[in-house]
């Protein structure tokens, strides 16, 4: 044999090597099991919550993949320099994904969101904003104000308006654009005017626009930021318009009460201070920021409050809306992400408040609780969002997603005057409202559910039909219509009847991903997202 000749070189396993090498069978039922469990997520339709069906098409697949992996690694008796470097590779990768790409926040329905990491977040785009008008006049008021969260009667509908159903012959036209600081407020709208809230940088702002032209008039800063990897940056909540002055709530929990002739601060209350709660328990307590919307109820404001989690709670507080002074705590539920509303129920005005656990009524002047019904949630993690809807006298519908459906309940008073509260109806598979609400007519429950549009028969709380997939987004009544803002920044006119989902006309409004809420000023609709700002007069 020549010495130069070659060694032996080491062949393929065969025969009882091979098997050796290959998985047990233990491993493939786990890899079949985890799956399939994947396939059937993916495959349940309107049974599951989309997503947790998403979390598990991704999830479980990837776990599947660990423990092959794993296998790989440890148990195969595959050579060790082939095993080495399959692990340095997956280190690499990992790494060098880890250096380029940022998750910046998910998609209503738990789709990860990536960015570059030298692309800056979208609170970062904007500096400090140059006032470029004056002369703002939010004392004045007018038939077309919608001067708080989801209109003038915070329910979701305008009945002023009545709008051209033929977008095709006569397409909205685009009044302005411009860019704006994160966060999920909408617009409150009074007399030609435009508040909301916007993160940019460190700073949270409440700034007021021109409906005319886009142009900002006045902000308000001050040093406070919230941001999430599921919920995203910035504030949450719609301010309000009260007389002349505006009131909101930030996402860390400070109350302002602004000149709404200048943005100047006539009093600012924080929330977290006056309940004696550290902003990481509060961050553990409400996970995704403050969300609710301050609501005027004669001389005072009122808000959600809370408390750590697991201990003694606030659920709402009232301020005296000139000056700030405490004047009532009422509740001993913590607070979701609902905000409070009046309602006249059984003759009497009460204070409707949707709690994490409960849902209460409060007489407006005290505080004093009239009655409550357990409706389920944490606000760490099956967030509770949408808003209770009074139904003639003693009716109320609620809606929730995350597995909880629909529950339709009467409301008793006896001559005694003690309150009662009785369960008519309740459907887990239908009303999933996870960040949106519903709007009511004729007996009809229409919502986004699961990001799919849906209608249903309040008395029965049956499904009549749900079509067309929106996503996570906002719906608004305007007339015989409902607006649609899906969640991909769309607006999509839809007919409201139990007849049939039928859209009649849509444009793109916004760019990217926009849970904001709808505002409606006459005919001039008024959007927004993370990023942008928009006003489309509908013909």
């Amino acid at each position: 044999m020549s010495e130069h000749a070659s060694a032996p070189q080491e062949k393929p396993p065969t025969g009882a090597d091979a098997r050796r090498r290959m998985p047990p069978r233990s491993i493939w039922i786990a890899v079949a099991v985890l799956i399939g469990l994947a396939a059937l997520g993916r495959l349940s339709g309107p049974w599951l919550d989309h997503g947790v069906a998403n979390a598990l098409t991704a999830g479980l697949p990837a776990v599947a993949s660990t423990v092959l992996f794993v296998w790989f690694l440890i148990f195969s008796g595959y050579p060790f320099e082939l095993r080495l470097f399959a692990f340095g590779a997956l280190i690499a990768a990992g790494g060098a994904a880890g250096y380029l790409l940022r998750l910046d926040d998910m998609s209503g329905e738990l789709v990860p969101q990536f960015s570059y990491r030298w692309q800056p977040r979208a609170d970062e785009l904007l500096g400090t904003p140059e006032v470029t008008a004056s002369l703002v006049d939010l004392a004045t008021t007018t038939a077309d104000d919608f001067p708080q969260f989801l209109g003038p009667h915070r329910n979701a509908i305008v009945e002023s308006v009545s709008l051209e159903r033929d977008w095709a012959s006569h397409p909205p036209q685009l009044r302005w654009k411009i860019p704006i600081g994160a966060g999920w407020s909408s617009f409150a709208a009074v007399n030609g005017f435009a508040v909301t809230m916007e993160q940019r940088g460190e700073q949270e702002l409440v700034s007021c626009y021109r409906i005319a032209d886009g142009a900002i008039c006045w902000f308000h800063a001050i040093d406070a930021r919230h941001e999430t990897v599921m919920g995203g940056i910035g504030p949450r909540s719609t301010p309000t318009v009260d007389e002349g002055r505006v009131y909101a709530l930030g996402a860390n929990g400070v109350l302002r009460c602004l000149d709404g002739a200048n943005g100047q601060a006539l009093w600012t209350v924080d929330l977290l201070e006056r309940i004696g709660v550290r902003p990481d328990q509060d961050g553990n307590a409400i996970a995704w920021g403050r969300s609710a919307s301050p609501l005027i109820v004669d001389d005072l404001v009122v808000v959600p409050a809370g408390g750590p989690a697991g201990g003694e709670c606030i659920s709402l507080m009232a301020f005296h809306k000139l000056t700030g002074e405490t004047v009532w705590e009422a509740g001993p539920w913590q607070a979701a992400y609902a905000s409070p509303m009046l309602a006249e129920i059984r003759g009497q005005r009460q204070i409707l408040s949707v709690n994490s656990g409960a849902v209460s009524s409060h007489v407006p002047e005290s505080g004093k609780i009239l009655w409550h019904t357990e409706w389920p949630g944490e606000s760490a993690s099956d967030a509770t969002v949408s808003q209770p809807i009074p139904l003639g006298d003693d009716r109320i519908l609620l809606s929730k997603a995350y597995f909880v459906g629909a529950k339709l309940v009467e409301v008793g008073r006896s001559e005694a005057g003690e309150w009662t509260v009785k369960e008519l109806k309740a459907n887990s598979r239908v009303l999933k409202t996870k960040f949106t609400n519903a709007v009511v007519r004729d007996g009809y429950a229409y919502a986004l559910s699961d990001g799919i549009l849906e209608c249903v028969k309040i008395d029965t709380l049956e499904r009549v039909w749900k079509d067309g997939r929106y996503g996570q987004g906002q719906i608004l009544g305007a007339g015989a219509v409902l607006l649609v803002q899906a969640e991909s920044g769309e607006v999509v006119m839809v007919e409201i009847t139990p007849k049939a989902h039928r859209p009649l006309g849509s444009f793109q409004a916004l760019d990217e991903k926009t849970w904001n809420t709808l505002c409606l000023y006459g005919n001039l609709l008024l959007v927004r997202n993370g990023r942008q700002a928009a006003c489309y007069a509908l013909p």
